[in-house]
């Protein structure tokens, strides 16, 4: 893998010394977009809009637009925004993992400690591991200050989880929330029951990418020349007169496949 940030973790006055990595791949399968005549790629150019010219990538700078004028910035000028946290994370609180609510995570990343920050590295895991909590702090990652959650990972090594600032959820206010009388005592008891036929302990390795396994096997089918079947599905309707007959067939689907 190859480190994609190098800096320290800021951890009261210790600082350890850490390479960030991806912690994930993508499962999708890679497409290639073509030309539906003759199947040639497509390849994306950067243009000068004023002159149709392509522009080479050493030529392109960033710039922000103010009154109609652009100001133009270097890495430089990135990095004098905030120096420290180009190179440090700094860990400004320690909170339980529970009290985040899951819509503010995002990307998770692999630290490993860089010479000289093992013994830290391993001390700071080791903490957290037995207090079970978890460190928030901060970093310029690519011209992006990042919030970030530091934990144990299967307490073997510590990740990062990218968060999203609160002000990057958007507000649901014009969505259509239903706010009617509430649901029936009977219909609510027997939703609880489903609820609780259907709990068991999370494991992850249990859920694998299925759609990707099935689009190959179509792939391939088309590569042997056969011809492909869609099977047609119906949007399913949500009918209120159904609701609690749906509950009770939910209820016995799951005790059938118990038993």
């Amino acid at each position: 893998m190859k480190a994609i940030w190098n800096g320290a973790i800021g951890f009261g006055l210790v600082n350890i010394p850490i390479k960030l990595y991806s912690a994930t791949d993508s499962s999708t399968l890679d497409f290639d977009m073509l030309d539906s005549k003759d199947l040639s790629n497509i390849r994306f150019k950067r243009v000068n809009e004023k002159t149709g010219k392509e522009v080479v990538w050493e030529n392109i700078v960033k710039g922000y637009k103010i009154e109609d004028k652009y100001i133009v910035l270097d890495d430089k000028d990135f990095q004098a925004a905030s120096p420290e946290k180009s190179k440090v994370l700094s860990i400004t609180q320690f909170v339980k993992e529970s009290e985040i609510d899951p819509a503010l995570f995002e990307t998770p990343y692999f630290l490993e400690p860089q010479k000289n920050g093992e013994s830290a590295y391993k001390l700071l895991l080791k903490a957290l591991t037995k207090s079970k909590m978890a460190g928030i702090g901060s970093f310029v990652l690519r011209d992006r200050e990042i919030l970030c959650l530091i934990r144990p990972y299967e307490d073997k090594i510590l990740m990062v989880n990218r968060m999203r600032y609160p002000e990057e959820i958007r507000d649901f206010e014009d969505l259509k929330i239903p706010s009617g009388s509430a649901p029936k005592p009977a219909e609510l008891k027997m939703a609880e029951q489903l609820i609780k036929s259907l709990a068991t302990e999370f494991d992850a390795s249990k859920y694998k990418d299925t759609y990707n396994a099935d689009l190959l096997k179509i792939i391939k089918q088309k590569a042997k020349g056969k011809k492909i079947k869609v099977q047609e599905v119906k949007e399913p309707e949500g009918k209120a007169t159904d609701l609690m007959a749906m509950l009770k067939a939910s209820l016995e689907k799951g005790k059938k496949k118990v038993g």
